[in-house]
C-alpha cells in the first residue's frame, strides 16, 4: 500500500487540488511544442478549483519534455552478477586515485539485494542525491494528479483581493514559448502556471461585478520556520517561500544553472502580478502589503502547476534546489507537518522509514542536498532506487524517468563523453548527481542494465580535495564498466 493511503493528504491546506483531467506520472514522449500568449494555459480556474584536466566546453542542459528521452528501467530476466565477478571486474577503475575516498553500494534492482559494497552502510555527505529521498516522499504522499494552485481571494473589505502563494516556485511571467529549463523549451505537460493567465483571470473576475480598482496584498503564510536555507548564497537557491515567480531569478532567461535571485521574491511576485492586472484594466492602489489572506475568503481565480510527478520530474533531472525544497514542504503538508526545514526533514525521514528502509545514521536538513550537514549512506540511495524500481510502487516510477540520461539530459548532458572514457554508457545510465564542490563532494546514483539484461541500482559517493572533473571520470567509468560487464 502506497504511504498516502496510510497517511492521508492535505490537499487544500497545500494550494493542492487533485483531479483526473491530464494526470498520469510518467506520460509518453510529446512532440515538445510549447504555447505561447497569456491564455495559452489551460490549468487555471476562476472562481472555484479546477479539477484536477579542465572540462570540456559546456554546452546548454537538455530537459525531457513531455517524458523521458529513454523508458525506464523495466525488470530484467538476466542472470544475476555475482559480488565475486564484480569484485573482480571493477578491480581496476575502482582504484583510481581520483576517486579519493569512496563508499559505494551495488544492488539488485529487481530483488533490493546487496551485491557489491565498501562503506555501504556508512553515511557519507549525499549532496543533491538527497533529492531521491524528497522525490520518493513526495510521491508516496501525494496524489499522482495533485497540482499547486496559486490563488487570488477577496479580502476582507469591498475592493480588497489577496495574492496567495501555494508553494510553487515554477509560476512564469514570461510567454510559455519563451520558457527554457535546461536550456530546452517545455510541452503542454509540463508547462508551468502563467502569472499573466491568473491577472486575466482575476480581471475577467473582477470586471464581471463591477470592481476595476482594488488594493491588493499577499500571502505567505503557508510555510513556517527561517526563510534562508543555512547555505543561501542567492544563487544556487532563492529565499524559500511559498509565492514567487520564475523561482526569485532577476532575469527569468537567464541559462545559468546558479543564477542571481532576488532579495524578496514574494514581494517581486506581488508586484509582477499587479502590473498585469494594470495591464488588464484594473487599477491598483499603491504597493502591495503582505499578510494573511481572510479566514474563508471566497476565491477570485487560480492558476495550476504542472502535476506533482512532473514537477519530481524536472526537479531531478536539472537538480533544482528551489523547487525540491517547495516538493519537501508539499510532502510535510501532507504528512501533516509544518511546512518548514524541520517539518519537511520530519516528513520525508517518516515515510522513507515506512517504505521498509533503514534510515540509522541518515541527517537530513533539507530536501534539495545543499546543507552541508545532510548525511546519507549509499546503501539507503540504492534501496531507495530500488523502491523506485519496484512493480509493487509504481507510484515511485517518476524517481527514474526523472532520473538524468548519462550523455543527453540534464545534469549528465556532459558527462559520459569522450573526455571520461565512459562514453559507452552514454544513453544507457540514468542518475542523480550530487556535488558540493567546495567541500570536495562528488556523488552519483542511479540505475543501468547490465550486459546480460539485469537491472543494477548503485551509489558512488566520493569526497576528495582533488580535480573534482578527474573525480566524476573516474565514477563514470566505474558505472560504465557495471553497465557493460555480466559481472559473473
Amino acid at each position: 500500500m502506497a504511504v498516502a493511503g496510510v497517511l492521508g493528504v492535505a490537499l487544500a491546506t497545500g494550494g493542492l487540488t487533485s483531479g483526473t483531467d491530464r494526470a498520469f506520472a510518467h506520460p509518453a514522449p510529446g512532440a515538445g511544442q510549447s504555447q505561447s500568449g497569456a491564455g495559452a494555459n489551460p490549468r487555471g480556474s476562476t472562481g472555484h478549483q479546477s479539477p484536477s584536466a579542465a572540462p570540456p566546453p559546456a554546452a546548454p542542459r537538455a530537459f525531457a519534455t513531455g517524458g523521458p528521452v529513454l523508458a525506464g528501467p523495466v525488470d530484467g530476466a538476466g542472470t544475476m552478477p555475482t559480488t565475486a565477478g564484480l569484485q573482480r571486474d571493477l578491480a581496476q577503475v575502482l582504484q583510481d586515485n581520483a576517486l579519493g575516498a569512496m563508499n559505494f553500494a551495488i544492488a539488485d534492482g529487481n530483488t533490493g539485494q546487496l551485491l557489491y559494497g565498501s562503506g555501504e552502510n556508512t553515511p557519507a555527505t549525499p549532496a543533491s542525491t538527497t533529492k531521491l529521498l524528497t522525490a520518493v516522499a513526495a510521491l508516496a504522499l501525494i496524489p499522482a494528479d495533485a497540482r499547486i494552485s496559486t490563488k487570488v481571494v477577496k479580502g476582507g473589505t469591498p475592493g480588497e483581493i489577496t495574492l496567495i502563494g501555494g508553494g510553487d516556485p515554477t509560476v512564469t511571467g514570461l510567454p510559455l514559448d519563451q520558457i527554457r529549463v535546461g536550456g530546452m523549451p517545455l510541452d503542454a505537460e509540463s508547462a508551468p502556471a502563467s502569472l499573466a493567465e491568473l491577472a486575466q483571470r482575476t480581471a475577467i473576475a473582477l470586471k464581471a461585478v463591477g470592481t476595476t480598482a482594488v488594493k491588493l496584498g499577499y500571502d505567505t503564510s503557508l510555510y513556517s520556520g527561517p526563510l534562508l536555507h543555512k547555505q543561501h548564497d542567492a544563487m544556487n537557491i532563492a529565499a524559500v517561500t511559498p509565492l514567487m515567480v520564475d523561482e526569485g531569478r532577476i532575469d527569468p532567461k537567464s541559462p545559468d544553472e546558479a543564477p542571481a535571485r532576488v532579495f524578496d521574491p514574494a514581494e517581486q511576485a506581488a508586484d509582477a502580478f499587479a502590473d498585469l492586472l494594470r495591464a488588464q484594466g484594473i487599477t491598483v492602489d499603491g504597493k502591495a502589503t503582505p499578510g494573511p489572506a481572510a479566514v474563508g475568503a471566497q476565491q477570485v481565480a487560480a492558476v495550476e502547476s504542472p502535476t506533482v510527478p512532473r514537477l519530481v520530474e524536472r526537479m531531478l533531472t536539472t537538480s533544482d534546489n528551489t523547487l525540491a525544497e517547495a516538493i519537501a514542504r508539499q510532502a510535510a503538508i501532507a504528512a501533516h507537518q509544518p511546512a518548514s526545514f524541520d517539518g519537511a526533514v520530519a516528513a520525508v525521514t517518516g515515510t522513507i522509514q515506512k517504505l521498509g528502509v533503514p534510515m540509522a545514521g541518515v541527517v537530513l536538513n533539507d530536501g534539495s542536498g545543499l546543507h552541508t550537514g545532510n548525511l546519507i549512506s549509499p546503501l539507503v540511495l540504492a534501496k531507495v532506487l530500488g523502491l523506485a524500481a519496484s512493480p509493487e510502487h509504481p507510484e515511485l516510477r517518476p524517481v527514474l524517468t526523472g532520473l538524468p540520461i548519462a550523455g543527453f539530459t540534464g545534469t549528465l548532458l556532459t558527462r559520459f563523453g569522450a573526455a571520461s572514457g565512459a562514453q559507452s554508457a552514454a544513453g544507457i545510465v540514468r542518475a542523480k548527481t550530487g556535488t558540493l564542490g567546495g567541500s570536495g563532494v562528488y556523488t552519483l546514483a542511479g540505475t543501468t542494465v547490465d550486459a546480460d539484461g539485469r537491472v543494477l541500482v548503485f551509489a558512488f559517493m566520493s569526497r576528495t580535495p582533488g580535480d573534482g572533473f578527474a573525480t566524476r571520470s573516474a565514477t563514470d567509468r566505474i558505472v560504465a564498466r557495471l553497465a557493460s560487464c555480466g559481472c559473473h
